[in-house]
């Protein structure tokens, strides 16, 4: 047996409660130059992907118009590639918009813990921001842009 005394558990609480609020503290009193990108972009991905996903048979048959139309192939592939080509993009657009709800969970708490620094974390599903959508729409606190065309004619 030890000669010393157990820690009363609640010195333990209460040493992890003041280290907890301590923490909190210096938190709030981080800079005013915060950014909240990351948790923006995390909210904009967790809210539009359900649109994305909705909208994947439009932007799969607008892709496949487009390609049909302006790629130069000859009649055989522009007759044969319609129809699997749609199927394929639909899925793959649906896809992406599973992948682009998953990434925004994901970056909602390092969003979080970001929100009072001046960092962010770089995006962890590029295609929402650099894609044409069919609605694309930017203001400073929450751009709106669903219907991402993630399997554009001709490729990236």
């Amino acid at each position: 047996m030890s000669s010393l005394s157990p820690v009363p558990r609640r010195l333990v609480a209460r040493l992890a409660m003041g280290g907890a609020a301590l923490a909190l503290a210096c938190m709030v009193s981080s800079p005013v130059s915060a950014s909240p990108e990351t948790l923006k972009r995390s909210i904009e991905n967790m809210t539009q992907w359900p649109l994305d996903l909705a909208l994947s048979p439009v932007t799969a048959g607008k892709s496949v118009y487009e390609g049909v139309r302006d790629i130069d192939d000859s009649t055989a592939v522009r007759v044969a590639y319609p129809i699997p080509g749609f199927a394929w993009n639909t899925f793959v657009n649906a896809g992406c918009s599973v992948l682009r709800g998953v990434t925004g969970a994901l970056e909602f708490l390092p969003g979080l813990g970001l929100l009072f620094f001046e960092a962010d974390l770089d995006a962890l599903f590029d295609p929402p921001e650099e894609n044409e959508a069919l609605v694309d729409f930017e203001n400073p606190v929450y751009d709106v842009k669903f219907g991402v065309i993630y399997t554009p004619a001709g490729g990236l």
